[in-house]
């Protein structure tokens, strides 16, 4: 899948642009801070319904406007004509509108599926250096592209989170009282829920690493001029060594030994108000060789490493069958001559190739396309 055009209405700097777009490369350059990664946030916020840059939305909409709308027109393949109008209008403090071929969704998360992006930018390091958060929310959004039905799934978990947290605090005489029985009955509900939601969520990130890690191994060695072998694992906060091995455990079972973890750190959530057990205390260690990346890789290794699960990702994606339309935010700066290179004849395959660059030298002359230049919010083609 490609995009074939891209249209924005009070979106960041964007008073209101149009952008016709192909298949192939396109480069985006200019100073930056005059909007080129705008343009590929765009893209990417109609695939994900979120951003790489903020984990807010109120941001995406330009000063002194009401709202932002981001609309884009999807071709199904180079030879499949087919094509969809996917838009989303962000609206901050109220609920998003989303529309498919201007026939308005009932939610916005209905939209996912619709196109799919895999997007490298310089934020992709704290994936490697960052704290497991960033790790967990790697491996959710390959999880959702692949799976859409699975956004639901994190949306209700993240519900049933919220509800057993305010729980536990109650429990724990945080808001001026200690509930009685009845409260306690009731966080046994949640605790069924969290379970049934969690083992959902943490039986797809499992079979996704599955699949990833040779992706992963086979793309670090394309890049990196080291000969390390990178790999990643699913460390698990809550089922401990002693419940076998869980990457094998079927849904029902990684269920039940959540909720049986709930209940014997019960004491323990209920003392701290917080939850303690779930996927949302998870964490994927990466390894270069025998060491972990964190800590031990070179910022090099730890850009290879950045890099070769994004390329993983993408592989995995097209090894589904599916296409996705290919991003690269201010990446080359960042790498060595070799790297660049690397990269480039790597990705030179996809479908479509989205890439900002501050300075076009950056970009290596293998990855010839269609060229625009972005001063002040205005994109020029330079064609």
């Amino acid at each position: 899948m490609f995009v074939t055009h891209l249209s924005l209405a009070d979106f960041r700097s964007y008073g209101g642009v149009e952008v016709p777009l192909e298949a192939g490369v396109t480069v985006f350059t200019g100073p930056n801070g005059q909007g080129k990664t705008n343009l590929v946030e765009a893209i990417e916020f109609l695939a994900t319904l979120g951003s790489h840059r903020v984990a807010t939305e109120a941001p995406l909409v330009r000063a002194g406007a009401e709202r932002a709308i981001a609309r884009a027109r999807v071709q199904a393949g180079l030879e499949d004509s087919r094509s969809l109008l996917l838009e989303i209008e962000i609206i901050p403090g109220r609920a998003n509108k989303a529309s498919l071929n201007r026939a308005p969704l009932r939610r916005p998360r209905d939209l996912l599926g619709a196109l799919r992006v895999v997007l490298f930018s310089p934020e992709d390091l704290a994936i490697v250096k960052g704290d497991p958060g960033e790790r967990r929310r790697f491996i959710d959004e390959l999880v959702t592209a692949r799976w859409p039905r699975l956004a639901g799934v994190r949306a209700d978990y993240d519900q049933v989170l919220r509800q057993r947290s305010s729980l536990l605090k109650t429990l724990s005489g945080r808001h001026g009282r200690v509930a009685g029985e009845d409260v306690a009955v009731t966080l046994d509900i949640w605790d069924a829920q969290l379970a049934a939601l969690g083992a959902e969520l943490v039986a797809a990130r499992l079979a996704t690493l599955a699949e990833l890690a040779p992706l992963l191994a086979s793309a670090y060695a394309d890049i990196a001029p080291t000969n390390n072998v990178a790999a990643a694992t699913y460390k698990s906060s809550a089922l401990p060594s002693s419940a076998g091995p869980f990457e094998t455990m079927t849904v029902a079972e990684l269920g039940a030994a959540l909720e049986a973890r709930m209940q014997e750190r019960r004491g323990e959530e209920i003392a701290r108000g917080l939850c303690l057990v779930g996927p949302h205390r998870d964490d994927i260690t990466l390894t270069l060789g025998d060491l972990p990346t964190k800590g031990y890789a070179s910022h090099g290794e730890s850009w290879s490493m950045a890099l070769a699960l994004r390329l993983a990702g993408f592989a995995l994606l097209r090894a589904d069958g599916v296409e996705p339309v290919l991003i690269l935010d201010d990446v080359f700066a960042e790498l060595d001559e070799t790297r660049r290179a690397r990269l480039a004849e790597l990705i030179a395959g996809a479908e479509q190739v989205l890439i900002t660059a501050a300075v076009e030298a950056d970009v290596p002359q293998t990855l010839s396309g269609r060229r625009f230049s972005v001063q002040n919010a205005t994109v020029t083609s330079d064609d």
